[in-house]
């Protein structure tokens, strides 16, 4: 409905260039908009005054409704708000034109008289002209035109102003309060904001039990129009145009009739879920719904259901899913078969035929072959090719199916329906973003390449605390061409400067990516006392120290940020940090408590108390988002429980970990364990092992020395070797005490040397600890030209390369690197990411590392791989392999593939390929790995000498999580490359 007094307008360009500009929001492409005059720009506000704003009556009432919330937004901005009014009552003077082409008097009118040329975004999809415009019409001496090819090029033009002016999309959503500035200009120029590359852009709220529902519930009494008036709104301000709504316990259309209403004014495009066909929401089946969900029993009731939502809706633009899933999002019974869903979708079709209305002949008609839906498709099941074909994630973020060449001449096109957010197997994920951007860039520019360009809708879950993964995949969905995987840094940089400004909007932009980099390596939701270990690699203190340096960085930058941003900081920046530091020390110290307990340590019972601490400090941080923050403006949004799980689905209430209580001897006792063994001493038998020492590596393992009784002990530490350092000789514990052990590798003989290291208790045991040191001879810190291979193991991560080699075209099939990806430093993949792969890779790109074997024989050779799945019917997701230019052997990483395999590798967030090599002789050897099919995406490479560990370790403590760190290695040497120069490596102990 149009409202005459409010008009208002424009339309959103992003092809802008002004460098000196406010801080600006979602814009993609150039600024145009600046706080300080220059020759010839064109004033916006100034001196308290704001150019009117002129919507013509006749154009849409999405476009005069957006007009409203930019003259809201100069007056957040600058404190004066513009009036809404047209050139009949203006004098000689300037003002903003918005409007639709076909839709707007006056920008029809600009048109005709060649004022403006739209030929570049006339017809074209939610596409926008932004053009300061010299004398437009009688009585007005300059104008800013925002002109639009559809309701939504307008009305997107009318957001990316506000943007520019300085108003976050996340305003209201987030609190991010808008820059203020006293003046704003812009410069001439024409600016040209293209047709978006997905055509249907947006979000599904689901899962949405407890946390949204309940703050929905307290704040608005149920999912009505007063609470998805804010949901349009945001996905307008992020230039999205389609929305899943909520369906656990609602139905959109149902509850409120104005919901529809509104969103069609709006502008958003409504859809269900892969679930729901025909406009039909679960919950309305559960209320009105006669007999089974059961089309062979009870098709009459069903097309009478369906046609039904078909009606409703026919005059509100909406996607239509099709198709049939069984009832509550499960599959259909066993007996359910191909000819069965055809004739349901034959039946679906010809209800929307018989009743069609200019808008339904328009509307996209949609299957989503989700789950074993998919498997319909896989046996042949067809639908017209007018249908868009839905393609989905495994619930985990991993594309399952992407188009064929001959699937993407399809007219109806493909889409993507992906996951932020997840209930199911292995286990539910819903509590806070636990994707890291690089990993949504890498399969989504897999959609994008593969023709899945129609639909992209995501699962956000609660919408809250999704905001930045929200915004990057839909203006990932929007303008790709502008945020490759080399631009991921600086989106991020330039998404926390909008919000924050750019004082630490660098390293806000650091703190962002890790948290999500740290959640990614293993969710929140599963998370066990055992995850990192306590005995590897000092894994479990690297991690508990990675999350308390960003906790520190995150609270010191919180004491810098004004106070008016403190709020959304804590929303989008410390909360998350601080909550996933919380249940990851909350399990470490579960996981210190059972070891200790095991070994026989008293400071198992301080683990245990410090394991209650943080499962109540985990408590508080959730009231004061829900209580505390805004005085509880957000109360209920993290409400779901995270810590407890035992199965796939969340527990009920939060429950702590079990922990473990000894009770002390009487008297001090002595006891000693060593790293890499969960086998403590503590009697007068038996010796202990540390891991190995090499001189490249230098190594430092621990020792620990813990009391199992009250009161305190005395003990020495010696060893009969005098090149072994320790980094105590004496000392008093009363619970326990760690001593380093490094070796002076000076002093060291080269070749093999053995030491032991005895610690005895003052007028008590003493206990032997046994240290094996290599210094390989030929090679040393300084010559070492690549890896080395020491203690029977190297760890590479794949970005070190000795050198790249391309097959010679350079549109061939190629590795390039995807920084930031991954659990450790980034990973390697190929591009062009829907090059056809080959069953020879003789001559295929490949990556070479040398690396320095101080072991011979038979190794088994670990590939660490995003879990990527086979995307291209008919292939398999292979790679190959080869020593020294040995023939290439073809390793495909979906070679074991069962259900146990998929849920390990997603869980773990990789997939871990092995593969035996045989080494023959120590010395300097090249591992290559050859390109066979596009979507690999290599993360690290770890050669281990077959059963080594065990043999040296005695009771050895299983891998740790993330796996050995990266050996150390130095400066490729000057081989010949074809492609990229060797890269650069640092040295590292």
């Amino acid at each position: 409905m149009k409202t005459p007094s409010a008009r208002l307008p424009l339309v959103l360009v992003l092809v802008a260039m002004w460098t000196t500009c406010p801080k600006a929001h979602a814009t993609q492409g150039p600024l145009y908009v600046a706080t300080s005059e220059t020759a010839d720009a064109l004033s916006l506000a100034a001196n308290g005054h704001v150019l009117p704003l002129c919507v013509a009556a006749n154009d849409y009432a999405g476009v005069t409704r957006a007009a409203g919330d930019l003259a809201a937004d100069f007056g957040r901005v600058t404190g004066a708000k513009p009036e809404l009014r047209c050139p009949s009552s203006l004098g000689s003077q300037d003002l903003i034109l918005a409007g639709t082409i076909g839709h707007s008097e006056v920008i029809d009118r600009l048109i005709r008289s060649r004022k403006i040329d739209v030929d570049a975004i006339r017809g074209k999809w939610e596409a926008t002209l932004t053009q300061v415009v010299d004398h437009p019409m009688p009585g007005i001496r300059r104008a800013l035109v925002i002109a639009g090819s559809d309701k939504r090029g307008t009305i997107f033009g009318i957001y990316d102003l506000s943007a520019q002016i300085g108003v976050s999309p996340w305003y209201w959503w987030a609190d991010v309060p808008p820059w203020h500035h006293d003046a704003l200009y812009v410069q001439r120029g024409r600016w040209i904001s293209a047709e978006p590359a997905v055509k249907y852009r947006g979000i599904f709220l689901n899962d949405e039990a407890p946390a949204l529902t309940e703050w929905v519930n307290a704040t608005y009494g149920g999912y009505n129009h007063r609470f998805y008036e804010h949901v349009f709104e945001l996905l307008l301000r992020l230039h999205a145009n389609y929305l899943w709504p909520a369906m656990w316990n609602s139905a959109f259309n149902e509850d409120d009739p104005m919901n529809p209403k509104l969103a069609d004014e709006y502008g958003i495009v409504m859809g269900t879920s892969h679930h729901e066909p025909m406009i039909r929401a679960q919950q309305e089946w559960k209320r009105h719904g006669t007999g089974e969900w059961n089309y062979a029993a009870n098709a009459a009731e069903l097309k009478d259901f369906w046609t039904k939502g078909i009606e409703r809706n026919a005059n509100y633009e909406s996607t239509i899913t099709i198709g049939m899933r069984g009832d509550g999002d499960k599959p259909m019974s066993e007996t359910d078969d191909v000819a069965l869903l055809e004739e349901i979708v034959a039946d679906q079709r010809k209800i929307i035929a018989d009743h069609a209305t200019p808008t339904l002949k328009s509307d996209p008609q949609v299957w989503a072959l989700y789950k074993e839906v998919q498997g319909y498709y896989e046996k042949g099941m067809r639908v017209p090719d007018d249908v868009t074909l839905l393609w989905c994630d495994d619930n985990w973020g991993n594309i399952r199916r992407l188009p064929t060449p001959a699937e993407r001449q399809r007219p109806g096109g493909a889409g993507i329906y992906y996951h932020f957010d997840y209930v199911g197997g292995p286990r539910s994920y819903k509590w806070l973003a636990t994707y890291p951007l690089p990993k949504v860039w890498e399969q989504m520019n897999l959609a994008l390449h593969y023709g899945a360009d129609r639909i992209w809708i995501v699962n956000v879950g609660d919408l809250k605390p999704m905001e930045m993964p929200i915004e990057f995949f839909l203006d990932l969905a929007r303008d790709p061409a502008h945020l490759n995987q080399d631009q991921i840094a600086s989106w991020t940089q330039s998404w926390a400067a909008n919000a924050f400004g750019p004082e630490h909007a660098s390293e806000i932009a650091d703190l962002l990516a890790k948290y999500t980099k740290y959640n990614g390596r293993r969710k929140p939701e599963q998370l066990e006392p055992e995850t990192w270990s306590l005995l590897r690699d000092h894994e479990a203190d690297s991690v508990e120290a990675d999350w308390k340096a960003l906790v520190a960085k995150a609270q010191a930058i919180n004491e810098e940020i004004p106070e008016p941003r403190r709020a959304a900081y804590f929303e989008l920046v410390l909360h998350p940090i601080e909550a996933s530091a919380t249940v990851n020390e909350l399990y470490i110290a579960a996981g210190r408590n059972h070891l200790y307990a095991t070994q026989g340590r008293s400071s198992a019972n301080q683990e245990a108390k410090e394991a209650l601490q943080l499962f109540d400090q985990d408590a508080a941080i959730t009231n004061a988002y829900n209580q505390e923050l805004l005085n509880g403006r957000w109360n209920h949004m993290m409400d779901q429980t995270h810590i407890g799980y035992t199965f796939w689905n969340e527990p009920p209430l939060n429950s702590m970990p079990a922990v473990h209580y000894v009770q002390p001897a009487p008297a001090p006792r002595m006891g000693v364990a060593a790293e890499g063994s969960a086998f403590a001493l503590t009697a007068n038998v038996g010796t202990l092992t540390l891991p190995g020492f090499d001189s490249l590596n230098q190594q430092v393992r621990d020792i620990d020395i813990f009391n199992m009784g009250s009161g305190s002990f005395s003990y020495t530490a010696t060893s009969d070797a005098p090149w072994v350092r320790l980094s105590s000789s004496s000392g008093t514990v009363a619970d326990q005490q760690r001593i380093s052990v490094s070796i002076d590798w000076a002093a060291v003989s080269s070749g093999n040397n053995n030491a032991t290291i005895h610690i005895a208790q003052q007028k008590g045991d003493g206990y032997d600890v046994r240290i094996h040191a290599l210094k390989p001879e030929g090679v040393t810190r300084s010559s070492l030209q690549g890896f080395i291979e020491a203690d029977g193991a190297v760890s590479i991560n794949a970005e070190h390369t000795t050198r790249r080699e391309n097959a010679g075209d350079k549109n061939a099939m190629h590795w390039e690197l995807l920084p930031d990806y991954g659990e450790t430093l980034s990973a390697m993949t190929l591009f062009p990411v829907d090059a056809s792969g080959g069953e020879d890779p003789t001559h295929s790109a490949k990556l070479d590392y040398r690396i320095w074997f101080t072991d011979s024989g038979n190794f088994d050779a670990q590939f660490i791989l995003a879990p990527t799945l086979n995307f291209v019917p008919g292939s398999g997701l292979r790679f190959a392999v080869s020593i020294d230019n040995a023939a290439p052997q073809i390793v495909d990483a979906l070679a074991h593939n069962t259900d146990e395999d998929w849920a390990k590798a997603v869980s773990d967030g990789v997939r871990r390929v092995s593969l035996p090599l045989a080494i023959g002789a120590t010395g300097y050897h090249t591992l290559s790995i050859y390109a066979v099919d596009p979507g690999l995406v290599l993360e690290k490479i770890v050669l281990a000498r077959s059963s080594d560990r065990p043999s040296r370790l005695g009771i050895a403590a299983p891998p740790s999580y993330l796996g050995l760190p990266e050996s150390f290695h130095s400066e490729a040497p000057s081989l010949p490359d074809n492609s990229t120069s060797p890269s650069k490596l640092s040295s590292q102990p």
